[in-house]
């Protein structure tokens, strides 16, 4: 077991996984679906463009489109860009490929700024998202997730985004 599954099952959080192929892109998640009814998701990791500060990842319904300064307006975050590889694995502790909600484990509260689209936030339906490698998917409710990321001191802001955003 891994560090955020041991977490989940400490906190007395449900959650059930499915190991698979590594997949990379929400694109390739769609050949491994058939064991994963629910929502699935995709994730941005984000940095400030020209200000020192936190860090942004931003979980989202896996068909959303919206420009990550969009985003970033809504949420209040400064111009943002995406972050490099190792800047993802220095604060969250994955690799690209296995960007996660789960990654915030591996990351002080305050240190990554957290944003989950409201799609997905309210949604009855278990979530898949990877548990920190993306040859393995975990299945947990979008109320139980956010619950478990506050009780690790992380502020989830919910938020309502306009559909067919390009």
């Amino acid at each position: 077991m891994n560090k955020a599954l041991e977490m989940l099952a400490a906190a007395g959080i449900a959650a059930r996984t499915v190991e698979h192929r590594a997949v990379f892109t929400v694109a390739e998640s769609e050949g491994v679906r058939d064991e994963l009814p629910g929502l699935h998701c995709k994730n941005l990791f984000l940095k400030p463009q020209k200000e020192a500060g936190p860090f942004c990842l931003a979980t989202l319904k896996e068909d959303r489109r919206v420009s990550v300064n969009q985003l970033a307006r809504m949420a209040g975050w400064p111009r943002v860009a995406m972050a490099s590889a190792d800047e993802l694995r220095a604060a969250l502790g994955v690799e690209p490929g296995s960007v996660t909600p789960l990654g915030l484990v591996n990351a002080p509260p305050g240190s990554v700024r957290f944003v989950l689209d409201a799609a997905i936030a309210y949604g009855e339906d278990p979530l898949w998202c990877h548990p920190l490698r993306n040859t393995a998917s975990t299945a947990i409710l979008p109320a139980e997730l956010r619950r478990f990321l506050e009780g690790l001191g992380h502020q989830v802001l919910v938020l309502e985004l306009p559909e067919g955003e390009p």
